[in-house]
């Protein structure tokens, strides 16, 4: 059953912003009851960055070749993995855009009063929840592994609102996606394209100066960089942080709202 997006103005404020908070808070409420009935796709999307972190960062913490400034390898790996494990469950998150086409949900909420706007910002919200469980899964297995995590609440706040910026912005990247290419086997190979490249053209599991001149150029446009930037400060102690905590957040916050931007204008073509 669809939440009610059109909220009766006898029963609510008839403030615009509040109405929209209300019809963003209804799509993103949709999705959570789906996260919520059937867990497991959560789950086995996190199987690979576990494993990443037990086994590539334990053997590459025992090579010592790559520089990390002076942070044992997991300490220096695990927000990167943590950044991976948001990027690969927000990528493919398009296809189930797809599937609600497919089903009729999405003619529904097209139809409805709400702005193209909510119904993108909403999906984004649900997205930065499953982020959420993520993060905790990541922040079990990293402390199982010795890693030296800061456990102070507003660095774990800080945590958690770059986890939700990050999954924001790559699930919005993934619906626009979902709106360009229209068919699921077309999407899931574009879902397989994107997501390695992100991943190795940023700072997650070697740091920037390791780079020849080219790749760090990729990074500077790839806001997975500014996500582990802001991570590994956040999550670790003694983690060094390249361009600012400030900087990192306004390079999220804008990518963001450009994306949002795109989505929403292309949203209704997804059911052409």
């Amino acid at each position: 059953m669809l939440p009610k997006l059109a909220i009766p103005r006898s029963a609510w404020s008839s403030s615009a912003p509040f109405i929209y908070l209300q019809q963003t808070s209804a799509v993103a409420e949709s999705d959570v009851r789906k996260l919520i009935h059937d867990p497991v796709e959560l789950f086995t999307r996190m199987v690979q960055p576990v494993l990443w972190l037990v086994v590539f960062g334990q053997v590459f913490a025992r090579t010592r070749a790559i520089p990390t400034g002076g942070l044992p390898y997991l300490d220096f790996m695990a927000p990167g993995i943590l950044a991976q494990s948001v990027l690969f469950g927000a990528i493919f998150y398009g296809i189930s855009l797809i599937w609600e086409r497919d089903l009729g949900v999405v003619h529904k909420f097209l139809v409805s009063p709400a702005p193209r706007t909510a119904l993108v910002l909403g999906r984004a919200v649900s997205s930065a929840i499953r982020g959420f469980c993520q993060a905790l899964v990541l922040y079990v297995v990293a402390l199982l592994l010795g890693v030296h995590l800061r456990l102070e609440w507003h660095a774990m706040v800080g945590v958690l609102a770059v986890v939700s910026l990050g999954a924001a912005t790559f699930s919005t990247f993934s619906l626009i996606a979902a709106c360009i290419v229209k068919s699921r086997e077309r999407f899931m190979g574009i879902g397989q394209v994107l997501t390695m490249p992100l991943f190795f053209a940023s700072n997650a599991i070697y740091p920037l100066s390791m780079m020849p001149a080219w790749l760090r150029a990729l990074s500077s446009v790839n806001p997975l960089t500014y996500q582990v930037d802001a991570l590994r400060y956040l999550m670790v102690q003694g983690g060094h942080i390249e361009f600012g905590l400030g900087f990192d957040f306004y390079v999220q916050i804008l990518v963001f709202a450009l994306l949002i931007a795109i989505a929403a204008k292309l949203y209704p073509s997804i059911i052409r």
